[in-house]
């Protein structure tokens, strides 16, 4: 019932977004005497902003062409190179000869894209050989491919680090936080050769008893039954992934929307002048934003209940009774270097909730535990942006480095 109200909503949006799209094209073309004035200019910038906002976002392209290793510009081509039902393996491939740390990123599953990720993929580029999950939205997955819940997010994450083999780094950005805790807790304890060499967490809820945020407390209001009945819904029929159960990105945005909604609106009010003044920068950043952030993927229902009954309401990993697949959780097996990384603003991830991985890991020497905690940044700001790419980054790359033996 969810997912076919929104589909009827999308279905009369159309047509208010093609007349959106029409008028904006009368009041801009040169031929208007109008364009040039503040009500054609103002016409034209309403018109934009509400085609926009009634647009259907697709999966947006990381689009990442070049890089500069050293002082050189080099070519950087994409590579799947493991596919799953549920994710696929990119390899940001550079043109050059030299060997750089091996990275995996471990994307968020959590309504958007892998594609979020892409300020934090380019500023790693010049210096790391760079992969990354780029997890498939649910609803485009037929239901002949099964289920996939936390427990096969651990096995996705294993099997890539195998794959990759024993010298990759492993950089989790939020909610992959705790998985990965997990699956280099089992590698750890079955003494795996191509267990990662360093994990670097950030901005993840690894102890959300810590600092709790607005998404923690609405966790802990509510009920599994809650959330069953009123966030979980079904992919209609003319989606691959039909009669699959998910938690719809829809949902996702529109409770991270609601968290900032008046620094939305003002984004958007500022758009609006930032069109009449003809600030075309400013403008093409604040479009470039949005059709990231407003693209968005479904999960499956499995997976979403599972990770907020582990990790958001009994807190089963910093207590030390999570176990997967009858597998206990360990975190004090793993000897591998571990940098946290958290912002002093984040609203999703308080302060300290990343920072608990070093409790549960005694057996870790002291000199192979770092944190940071980035000031005036929130959550996006940790791995996007000026200061991720000047003053957080940075760090990371010493760190791997300072933990890679190759």
């Amino acid at each position: 019932m969810l997912y076919a109200a929104y589909e009827l909503h999308r279905a009369l949006a159309g047509p208010v977004r093609l007349w959106a799209n029409a008028l904006e094209q009368v009041y801009s073309h040169p031929y208007n005497p109008l364009t040039d004035t503040w009500f054609g200019k103002s016409v034209a910038a309403s018109a934009e902003i509400v085609a926009r906002l009634t647009q259907n976002y697709a999966k947006p392209a990381f689009g990442l062409r070049t890089t500069r290793v050293g002082n050189e510009t080099v070519a950087v081509n994409e590579e799947i190179l493991v596919r799953k039902p549920f994710c696929q393996l990119l390899r940001f491939r550079r043109d050059t000869a030299r060997r750089d740390p091996k990275v995996l990123v471990v994307a968020p599953m959590s309504g958007h894209f892998a594609t979020l990720l892409r300020g934090t993929v380019e500023a790693l580029l010049p210096d790391h050989d760079v992969h990354i999950t780029d997890w498939t939205d649910a609803r485009e997955v037929p239901l002949a491919y099964g289920n996939f819940d936390l427990d096969d997010y651990i096995d996705y994450v294993i099997e890539l680090c195998r794959y990759l083999g024993p010298d990759v780094h492993v950089i989790a950005v939020c909610q992959p936080s705790v998985p990965v805790m997990g699956a280099a807790s089992l590698m750890a304890e079955a003494r795996d050769p191509r267990q990662p060499r360093s994990i670097t967490l950030m901005g993840g809820p690894i102890d959300t008893r810590r600092s709790p945020t607005l998404p923690n407390d609405l966790a802990m209001r509510n009920s599994m039954m809650w959330f069953r009945q009123n966030v979980i819904s079904t992919v209609p029929f003319h989606y691959p992934g039909a009669m699959r159960r998910v938690y719809p990105g829809f949902l996702q945005l529109t409770s991270f929307i609601s968290m900032n909604f008046d620094r939305h609106v003002n984004a958007h009010m500022r758009q609006f002048e930032h069109l009449i003044k003809g600030d075309d920068d400013s403008a093409d950043a604040h479009r470039t934003f949005y059709d990231e952030y407003l693209a968005v993927m479904d999960l499956t229902a499995e997976f979403y209940l599972q990770t907020i009954e582990v990790v958001f309401k009994e807190h089963q990993l910093p207590r030390g009774v999570w176990q997967s697949r009858g597998r206990k959780i360990e975190p004090s097996h793993i000897e591998t270097a571990l940098m946290t990384v958290e912002g002093e603003l984040d609203d999703i991830s308080g302060v300290g909730q990343t920072k608990a991985a070093h409790a549960l890991t005694p057996n870790i020497p002291g000199a192979r535990h770092v944190h940071w905690e980035q000031p005036r940044v929130g959550h996006y700001g940790i791995f996007n942006g000026r200061k991720w790419r000047e003053q957080i980054m940075p760090r990371v790359r010493s760190f791997i480095r300072d933990n890679d033996a190759s």
